[in-house]
Order: C-alpha cells, then structure tokens, then sequence
C-alpha cells in the first residue's frame, strides 16, 4: 500500500530531481524506435485496475502533469466495488493514461504452475487466452492499440514469449527491480515496485550511475520522521564528523534508559541522551567515508515491554 501523502512526496521528489516523467508512447518510440530521450527518465506504471488509482493517485498525477500507465486485466474492468469503471479509465486517458494489458483473469504463479501440469496444450491455450483475448478486449473497449503487457506479479513462462510476439506485444513487464536500457530484453522488462513502507526501494528507483556525458546522482531520500532530528533527514552536509542528534522532547513517557543509537558503519554508539533538553545525541569520532549515513534510533515508554517503532533517517555527505 501507499499512503497518498507518501505518493505525494514521491512526485514531488521525481519533479526536484528534474527527471523526465514518460508517457508510455514515448517508452515505445525510444525502446523499440529512434526517440531520444533524457538518459534519467521514468515511466510511471500502476497494476490491475483498482477504484483507488481513480480515486487517490489520479489526482495527485494530474495535479503534477505526471502522464502514467495502467496495466489493467479484463475480469476487472467494471467489476463493480472496488474495481476502476470504462468511463473512469477514459476519463484518465483524456489527461494523461496509457493503457496497457494485464492478462484476462490475473492468474497467480501458483495457477499458472498448475495449468503448466495439464500439459503443452492446455497450457498454450491458457496462455493464448490470458494474454490474446485481453489484448483484444482492450483495444475494443478503448479504441487503440495495445502494445504492452505486464506479467501479473511478474512471473512468466519461455512460453509467453511466442504468443506474445504472436499477439503483437512490443514490451513486457516483470517486477524485477531494475533500470531498462536500450539492451534490456523486451520479454522481461525491470520495474521497481514502489510501495510507502520501503523508502529504500524509491531511492534504488531514482539513483542513476555515471554516464559519458553525466555524473551519477544520489537517488530521493522519501523519509517521515516524527521529531526533529540533525542532521535533517534528506539533507546534504559537508563535515565528515557531524553530531547527531534526535529532538525527543515530545514523547511522552520516555524510558531514557532504553535509548539507542545505530550508525551505519559504526553499530550501536555511545549516545547521551539531556534530559533537560530531551536531545539524545553523538559526536562522530571517526570520519564518515560514504556518500550517505543511516541513523536509527529506537527507544521505550515507561513501562513497556517492548521497544516503539525505530526512528530511521539519511543523510547525504558532499
């Protein structure tokens, strides 16, 4: 799941790293064509086909101008509750959808495993269903060609691959985190599955190596924390040999006794923690040597058996 304010942070992010934002046109044209493009862009993708995506993303992506791509499967469209409806998804593709196949029924790899032990021919008919008549219902419903499939949960079979190219697919999908080059096998295309909980995961997706005509840039820190820290989560700092410190001051019922603090490189340290001030804080006797330092710092409430949710934050040393 991810929380809309978290989305929120995330575009945010893509929009102050300046990265180009695709729509799924332009993917084709570059991958399979001679579009050049931005050496860091991204092309935002969404699966299956929930209310949700109408409801919460679409309009912060329209807020943003952000063009997206919904890889949707024909058992859901106008299923009802909580499934996206046809005036819904046309209403999204008039301010910046694309759409693209996502099977008929959504089959999970265990189904797939056992339509695999009926054999070589009910399996191809089974495949041919899945990936042909979606593509089919798809472009009949909406008008246009459909041109891309996204394995659901992105398991897939050599199988695939003919019936895929059969059907005229250009472009498939896995969920294998990765950055896609105009080397990477259209059969089995990456994507980082961006969640709200797995910050690390959206700063995999946003980090870019060096290139011959561009340095490689830090990925976007996405971090919540709930009391002040220093140096600030996210933030940039040119001393090797920062203090660190958390502003605990307003929790309630704080065990300081059950304070600690880990630092990427350096375990558990020796912080102090003011219990005027509230600050639990340490000075850095060794010199920080990687681009990025990972806090955490974990406490009790008086009383308590078990410790709160640890508080995490990085921050980036130029």
């Amino acid at each position: 799941k991810l929380p809309t304010d978290a989305f929120r942070k995330q575009l945010q992010a893509l929009k102050d790293l300046k990265l180009k934002i695709l729509t799924l046109e332009e993917f084709l044209a570059w991958k399979t064509g001679n579009l050049k493009l931005p050496e860091r862009s991204v092309l935002i993708t969404i699966d299956d086909g929930w209310k949700t995506v109408y409801d919460h993303a679409y309009p912060i992506l329209k807020e943003f101008e952000f063009p997206f791509t919904l890889f949707i499967y024909k058992n859901y469209v106008d299923g009802g509750g909580k499934a996206l409806t046809t005036a819904m998804v046309e209403e999204m593709k008039a301010n910046g959808a694309s759409v693209g196949s996502h099977s008929v029924s959504h089959p999970y790899p265990s189904t797939i495993r056992k339509k695999i032990q009926l054999g070589p021919e009910k399996y191809a008919d089974f495949i041919n269903i899945e990936l042909g008549d979606s593509k089919q219902f798809l472009e009949e419903k909406f008008g246009e060609a459909i041109t891309t499939y996204a394995y659901p949960g992105g398991f897939h079979t050599p199988e695939m691959f003919d019936v895929a190219k059969k059907e005229g697919y250009e472009c498939l999908f896995t969920v294998h985190p990765g950055k896609v080059s105009k080397k990477s096998p259209n059969m089995t295309l990456p994507r980082y599955i961006i969640l709200g909980t797995h910050d690390s995961v959206f700063e995999n997706a946003t980090r870019f190596p060096a290139t011959a005509t561009s340095t490689a840039s830090l990925g976007a820190f996405i971090q919540n924390i709930p009391h002040p820290v220093t140096p600030a989560a996210g933030s940039t700092i040119g001393n090797r040999l920062p203090i660190i410190s958390a502003d605990l001051s307003g929790i309630e019922q704080l065990d300081p006794t059950s304070l600690v603090m880990r630092v990427a490189g350096f375990g558990k340290v020796p912080a102090t923690f003011d219990p005027e001030s509230k600050k639990f804080s340490w000075k850095v006797n060794r010199r920080l040597r990687k681009p990025t330092c990972d806090i955490t710092v974990s406490w009790k409430l008086l009383d308590a058996e078990n410790h709160e949710k640890p508080m995490s934050w990085t921050f980036i040393i130029n």
